[in-house]
């Protein structure tokens, strides 16, 4: 018997009805969890490729950027428009990073069709603002853009705060990530560029590039760049006054490596492939041109160890004393610090870095900063031989023992973080200005000479010259390094800890100070002073900078204020015209409480702004407790230095102001 047969209509339609609510309700969560489900897979596979950057692993990499920027010193600004081609059409969610930039427009560079974007609402305070365009089957796109006086990447120095006084002058600093706060980029050294730049400057400047120069020329009302009309019309980039410098860069660098420089530069040449460019200042040009005079024997040692010189020139810019690093690499013209010039050639150790980036960073880059010591390490470890080639076996080995007391100091600076005493790092949440060490730098060096002396010194310039044929023009992360070293030098994961030298925390057992018998001796004399014993003249009538460094930072922590005093007296250490030296020398006295020096500290923290002088006696001042007139000093310092200082050493002081002045 059928069931059915008993049920009355109502009864059946109200079944049906259930039915039917039911079949949509199962749809409707069915679509829902596979919808839900999409997204996931959607957001696991767009990952970023960079801990400080939005770049996405799905976006295609920018292969080519053309700039038109516009300089305007009296609001301290850029105006920009910016050219990207992309290797294919990209349909999507396209990403960017900027920082501190107003981008006014992104259009279709041949029907100037507007391209729909959007700024993330809350700017990352370490990654910045997400720029994020959404196109349709375009492989190029152009954005207009102004970048913002707090630019983290630039200085505007006015006239009063240059060497004559008469001019104002702009410079850059991107590294590490702060070429976002100049142009929209993917600001990641995993993606290397090619780019052509026109920068409009007042006639009364020159500019310079780590780029090739092509041409200088009056402002075309034809070479503006679409998008350029809106922000400056055609009035102001064709104005009165106004001039062009052009450039190109055909080599691909990671957008770290973008510089320029304007203001009143004059220029000597050194060498055939080297020139000295600085302020317009016969004093500071024929400085930098006798300290530099070495460059060539420096790059042809440097071919011989390493391959061929890939980038055409190695020009040297000696900028102002705000500039915060020693050297930055950038490619064809290296950016220095005046403070190098020291009148002994000693200064030139600088050069061989950044000169050796030309091969271990600038060829070869690390992919993020959790692999920085591929750059830093490498870098180090080719410095040194070069440098022991051209200035001899002495001069390397003073270079080691100064770099293996930096590794110490820095090991104990992270004691309490031990994840930044590794070489390769998580900097995931991290400031990469935050963390920079000589870590990277001496941990990776002594890596590095680990191995060679693990297989030789002619096996191991073999495989040097391999890895930079083999990756050049390339960005590597610490695993492709490792599984290349094994591949290349048979069992030595078998003889080196391999993973306790790039994972550990700390200094290997296997490390190796320096025995040489000139480091033995000022480390020695350094020891001896506990004992209130002074170094006698005849002990020291050939020692330079570089001596006098090493024996200052060996002295003991427990040295008095009187043998400070009588040292000075004797040496006249604080006034040495080598700034290493001077600081090293302020930093004994405030750590050993003898105040007849603060002038002297005054005077240098307001004179340079090179971040391996502020840390230091910023943080002699205002660590630790029972010294409050020290850190009241070092507060006062810093509001009447700071607007000198570039945008990144005011941010590491303020770091320290923070973790010491509670």
């Amino acid at each position: 018997m059928n069931m059915f047969a008993t049920l009355t209509l109502p009864y059946i339609l109200s079944i049906i009805t259930f039915l039917i609510l039911f079949f949509f309700l199962t749809l409707t969560l069915t679509l829902t969890i596979t919808q839900s489900h999409c997204c996931c897979l959607l957001f696991v596979s767009m990952a970023p490729i960079d801990p400080h950057s939005f770049t996405d692993s799905t976006h295609p990499p920018t292969t080519r950027i053309s700039l038109s920027l516009f300089f305007d010193f009296a609001t301290s600004s850029i105006h920009g428009t910016a050219l990207f081609t992309l290797p294919s059409p990209h349909s999507g969610p396209f990403s960017l990073d900027t920082r501190s930039l107003s981008v006014h427009a992104t259009l279709h560079p041949q029907s100037q069709t507007p391209i729909p974007f959007s700024l993330s609402s809350n700017p990352d305070p370490i990654k910045g603002t997400q720029l994020t365009l959404a196109l349709s089957n375009h492989s190029s796109f152009l954005l207009s853009f102004t970048t913002s006086p707090s630019s983290s990447a630039l200085q505007w120095l006015l006239p009063p705060q240059t060497f004559n006084k008469t001019h104002p002058f702009v410079y850059t600093q991107c590294q590490a990530i702060h070429a976002r706060s100049v142009f929209p980029c993917q600001d990641t050294p995993a993606v290397r560029i090619c780019y052509s730049a026109r920068l409009n400057v007042p006639e009364g400047l020159s500019a310079v590039m780590a780029a090739r120069h092509v041409e200088r020329r009056e402002p075309s009302g034809d070479d503006e760049g679409v998008g350029m009309l809106d922000v400056v019309g055609k009035e102001g980039w064709c104005g009165k006054g106004r001039v062009v410098e052009e450039f190109v860069m055909e080599q691909p660098v990671p957008p770290y490596l973008f510089a320029f420089a304007v203001g009143q530069l004059g220029n000597r040449e050194v060498g055939p492939r080297t020139r000295v460019y600085a302020e317009d200042a016969a004093t500071v040009l024929d400085s930098a041109a006798k300290e530099f005079a070495g460059t060539e024997d420096m790059i042809r040692e440097g071919e011989k160890l390493f391959g061929k010189y890939e980038w055409e020139r190695f020009d040297l810019l000696v900028l102002p004393p705000s500039f915060p690093y020693g050297g930055m690499e950038n490619p064809r013209m290296v950016f220095l610090t005046p403070t190098v010039i020291k009148g002994d050639a000693t200064g030139a150790q600088v050069v061989a870095h950044e000169l050796a980036h030309s091969w271990t960073g600038n060829l070869i880059t690390n992919k993020t900063n959790d692999h920085f010591w591929l750059n830093e390490g490498f870098t180090t470890y080719a410095e040194r031989r070069i440098v022991e080639a051209v200035q001899g076996e002495k001069r390397a080995a003073l270079n080691i023992g100064i770099g293996w007391r930096g590794l110490n100091e820095d090991i104990e600076r992270f004691k309490d973080n031990l994840e930044f005493t590794k070489l390769k790092t998580n900097q995931e949440g991290i400031d990469p200005d935050d963390v920079y060490s000589q870590i990277p730098y001496e941990k990776g060096f002594q890596f590095l000479w680990r191995i060679e002396r693990q297989v030789g010194r002619p096996a191991f310039d073999e495989f040097l010259k391999k890895y930079i044929s083999t990756f050049k023009f390339k960005s590597i992360d610490t695993e492709t390094f490792i599984d290349f070293l094994k591949a290349n030098i048979s069992g030595i994961e078998n003889q080196i800890d391999l993973v306790l030298w790039t994972e550990g925390t700390g200094i290997p057992p296997d490390a190796y100070e320096p025995e040489s018998s000139v480091y033995k001796t000022i480390v020695s004399l350094a020891n001896e002073s506990i004992n209130g014993r002074m170094p006698r003249e005849d002990e020291v009538a050939d020692w330079q900078g570089q001596e006098w460094e090493l024996y200052l930072d060996n002295l003991p922590k427990s040295i008095e204020a009187s043998q400070i005093k009588a040292l000075d007296s004797r040496y006249k250490l604080s006034e040495s015209k080598d700034y290493e030296v001077r600081v090293s020398f302020l930093q004994r006295a405030i750590l050993s409480g003898c105040k007849d020096y603060y002038s002297e500290v005054e005077k240098t923290l307001k004179e340079v702004g090179r971040m391996k002088y502020l840390r230091p006696l910023y943080t002699a001042l205002v660590k630790g407790s029972g010294k409050e007139e020290d850190k009241v000093f070092a507060k006062r310092l810093f509001s009447e230095a700071r607007e000198a200082y570039h945008p990144i050493a005011q941010g590491v002081v303020e770091s320290i102001f923070a973790k010491y002045l509670l």
